[in-house]
Formats: C-alpha cells, structure tokens, sequence
C-alpha cells in the first residue's frame, strides 16, 4: 500500500484541477504520468514541480528536449524512481534513441558511478598519499557506445554532480568546455536533472 493516495484527475480540488489541466495541455495527447497525481497533494509542490518539468525537461531549450530525456532517464535511475525511468525510457523512445541507446544511457551513468566512488576517496582521504597512483579501473564505456560526446558528457556532470564527486563534477565540466558545449547547456543539464531528482525523491517517500 502506498503511504499516501494520489489525487485523480476525477476527483481532484478545484486548484489542484486546474494545474493538472495545465499539465495535460503541455503533454497533449499522452496520459498524465502516474507521479504529478502523487504531488498533487502539495499543491506549491506539484506548481514547482509542473514549471521546472515544463522549462528544463520538457521542453527545448540550449539543450534539446532528446538531451533532456536522456539527463531525466539518468537521473531516474540514480535516484531508483522507477515510474520515472518507465516515463523517461518511453519518452527516449519517442523522441528517436533505440533501446540499445537507452541501455548506454544507463552504462554510461553507471560507469560515472565507478569513477565518482574512485576520485571522491581521493578528495576525502585529506592526503596525498594516493596522488600520482594510476586509477587502474575499466572504463570503455564512455568511448565505446552509439552516443554523441557531448550527450556523454552532459550525462556525466549530471551524475557527478549529484554523486557530489567533485574532482569528476570540474573534470567533465572542462572536457564540455572543450566539445564546445556552452555554459547554459551545462546549468540546464544541472537544472534538468535537479527537478528530476527532487520529484524522485518526494515520489520514493510518499509511494
């Protein structure tokens, strides 16, 4: 049983309707995803949540709206939504990644796991003994997939990012400097994959 029972379109208060209204305009024909009923028992949560998913995931922006879902589906499963990666691996589809591109959007943040866990320990020993050792682990992945670099790389300050990993967070910061990815794309990358993780999270703790 879910902790909390999401408030149905049928049955929803007036302001709380409204905004599910909004929602269905930006979606159009598709179905209300199961997480915006869940936040419409905080109505301030569901309108941040609705604006932020309108202007950094949904829709195109310096990043395209395929970027975005390739930053949400990453995001959904860092933070193990899974409603959200469902939402997110369809919308991929949708919007031309095959399932084999989806499985390396997946690999390719997972990999990021691997590298954040690596160089975090090296920023928090707090020393230096293990500067200049090699860092010994695999790590084809992130050259070895169908997907562009600069997707690569928006996905791996993404994760970085809310690995809190910070000497990985700086280093792909600067290798998307150098694919000329600019600093808007980076900030919406951070914005995209913010208002994922805080609609997850507020989803893994009232489902």
């Amino acid at each position: 049983m879910p902790r909390f029972e999401p408030v149905e379109v049928a049955s929803a208060p007036e302001n709380i309707a409204k905004l599910y209204g909004r929602i269905q305009e930006m979606l159009g024909e598709e179905q209300i995803p199961a997480p915006f009923l869940v936040y419409g028992n905080v109505e301030a949560f569901l309108k941040d949540f609705y604006m932020n998913f309108k202007k950094f995931v949904y829709s195109d922006g310096h990043t395209d709206s395929k970027t975005r879902a390739a930053i949400g589906l990453a995001v959904a499963a860092h933070a193990k939504s899974d409603p959200w990666i469902h939402f997110f691996h369809q919308r991929c589809l949708s919007l031309g990644f095959s399932e084999q591109q989806v499985l390396e959007i997946l690999a390719i943040a997972a990999t990021n796991y691997m590298y954040n866990t690596f160089f975090k320990f090296r920023d928090l020993s707090g020393s230096d003994l293990f500067e200049g050792m090699g860092v010994g682990l695999r790590a084809h992945t992130f050259t070895g997939t169908s997907l562009d670099d600069s997707l690569i790389e928006l996905i791996n300050i993404a994760i970085s990012d809310l690995n809190a990993c910070k000497p990985c967070t700086s280093g792909h910061v600067e290798k998307a400097s150098k694919l000329g990815l600019t600093k808007e794309q980076m900030l919406e990358t951070i914005q995209c994959a913010a208002t994922i993780y805080a609609g997850a999270q507020f989803l893994n703790a009232a489902s």
